[in-house]
């Protein structure tokens, strides 16, 4: 892919989403400010003609509908079917879950990024081939409220207002993996145990 000619353009923007944007910046490849400038550009003005959807952004769209998916076959099971039926919803199921493991196994390994995704291109095959489970790193407020299918304040109520083994439980209950959900002070993170 031949890189895109870029303009310079002068943008006046509040305080705090600039001191935001420094902060998320990186000198990793995919991770500067304009890279995220650009990714939150498209994704706000959808696709134009020209400029290709980066794997991250494509990657975001797809475990949104794979969590709107899941939760529609969870609606299904209340309703009563005929065996023919209930087959196909669970191989659709365990088909969902084939794919979030992979597209989980794809966001930890940093797929997104050009250099690594050229990698990822050419190796052949993206999954995991050990045949152990893909290892679940630990995970900021909004990336777990998203695994979680929570928005970010119903997340943070429930780290505030429920006990530890509490939240551990309820966080377990939602996980699609069954991972407990653990909030280390040290790293502002949330770790994951089984």
């Amino acid at each position: 892919m031949t890189p895109l000619e870029r303009e310079s353009m002068n943008f006046r923007l509040p305080k705090p989403l600039a001191q935001a944007l420094r902060k998320a910046a990186s000198p990793h490849p995919g991770k500067t400010a304009t890279d995220i400038v650009i990714r939150a550009l498209t994704q706000e003005l959808g696709n134009i003609q020209g400029i290709e959807v980066c794997t991250e952004t494509r990657l975001q769209k797809l475990e949104e509908e794979l969590i709107l998916l899941r939760s529609s076959i969870k609606e299904r099971d209340n309703t009563p079917t005929d065996s023919r039926t209930e087959e196909k919803l669970e191989a659709l199921n365990n088909r969902v879950a084939k794919l979030e493991g992979a597209l989980t196994a794809i966001q930890h390994n940093n797929f997104g990024a050009s250099n690594n995704y050229r990698r990822y291109k050419n190796s052949g095959n993206p999954y995991n081939q050990s045949g152990k489970p893909p290892q679940i790193e630990a995970l900021d407020e909004q990336k777990l409220a998203l695994r979680l299918n929570v928005n970010i304040p119903t997340l943070k109520e429930k780290h505030a207002t429920l006990e530890l083994h509490e939240f551990e439980e309820w966080s377990k209950n939602r996980d699609r993996g069954k991972y407990m959900w653990q909030f280390n002070e040290q790293d502002k993170l949330y770790h994951p145990a089984k």
